[in-house]
């Protein structure tokens, strides 16, 4: 591959250890208004699961797969947890690459999920030096016909231990002021349309989960739990706003969800997330066999107010 020397797998990160998670949130939270009270509710979703994201597990699956495919190196690192990006970026130069492709763990463009990455890549070079290697951000992938490949299998999936019900897709809530600087409500319509025709799930909806801001902002809606509680049906929930099973997959989800759906005596079936789905390997590296068009200079600014992205994973 004559236009890079390396892939970078840029993701947000997670604690492995009790001792981690309020490290971990704090780096999350740091220069935003979150209370602390905010902090240490989100913090016992974590002890729930001994303070152990999922999601660094789920990375490392995706190295893995990933090196079955892809000739080139492929070094890690995080926005907020071990491994961090400047300390990967720092061992990229280290080893002579001067040019490398990052691939994010987000397939929707907003401020949070798609330009603080390409913050957080600029702020990590300027860490290491005039001497960090140049690295080109894939931009979001949500209309890649792999991407809704994988995700339509998963539904497909969890429509087989449930045929017929209703499926409710379901994405991290973001203030409504960051919505309207991006294509992330657009591009989860579009996504949810294509990936229900591909599954044969004609009755969807999207609706949003994980809202952490206070409740004078206003986010998006309707909040998945509201929704169970409205419609009162039967379900399929399928997260597609996630590639792999983070802390708001697993809680919000598996635990708050699930709990409301037994409260209502519903059936709720959940579908995976993509995660290590070969479709998606395969997106990943036929991506970056490609010469990526950069993110455009303007994309997915910032909400036009100091608000809080989204805080847990």
């Amino acid at each position: 591959m004559p236009h890079f020397e390396a892939l970078l797998l840029v993701s947000f990160g997670g604690p492995e250890q009790r001792e981690d998670v309020i490290p971990f949130l704090e780096n999350v939270l740091r220069g935003r208004n979150v209370p602390r009270e905010r902090m240490l509710e989100v913090a016992e979703h974590y002890y729930h699961f001994d303070g152990r994201s999922p999601i660094n597990d789920q990375n490392r699956q995706l190295l893995a797969a990933l090196r079955e495919v892809v000739s080139l190196p492929i070094y890690w690192g995080n926005r907020n947890w071990h491994p961090l990006l400047a300390g990967t970026i720092r061992q990229m130069r280290d080893d002579g690459i001067r040019r490398a492709v990052a691939f994010t763990t987000s397939a929707f463009g907003s401020y949070s999920g798609c330009r603080q990455y390409l913050e957080n890549i600029q702020r990590a070079r300027a860490e290491v030096g005039e001497d960090a290697p140049e690295i080109v951000k894939i931009p979001p992938f949500s209309t890649h016909p792999l991407f809704i490949e994988a995700m339509a299998d998963r539904v497909r999936t969890a429509l087989a231990e449930s045929p017929g019900v209703p499926v409710i897709f379901t994405a991290h809530s973001v203030p409504v002021s960051m919505a309207q600087t991006s294509p992330y409500v657009q591009e989860l319509e579009a996504a949810c349309q294509k990936v229900a025709e591909a599954a044969g799930a004609p009755d969807w909806n999207l609706v949003y989960q994980s809202r952490s801001g206070p409740p004078t902002q206003p986010w998006l809606g309707p909040d998945i739990c509201d929704y169970l509680r409205e419609r009162r049906s039967d379900c399929v929930i399928a997260p597609i706003g996630f590639l792999s099973d983070h802390m708001e997959v697993l809680y919000d989800l598996g635990t708050e969800a699930r709990a409301v759906c037994d409260e209502l005596g519903l059936r709720m079936v959940r579908a995976g997330t993509v995660g290590t789905h070969p479709a998606l390997v395969r997106m990943i590296a036929e991506l970056i066999e490609q010469v990526p068009r950069a993110c455009a200079a303007a994309c997915c600014p910032a909400p036009r107010r100091p608000t809080a992205p989204p805080a847990t994973r």
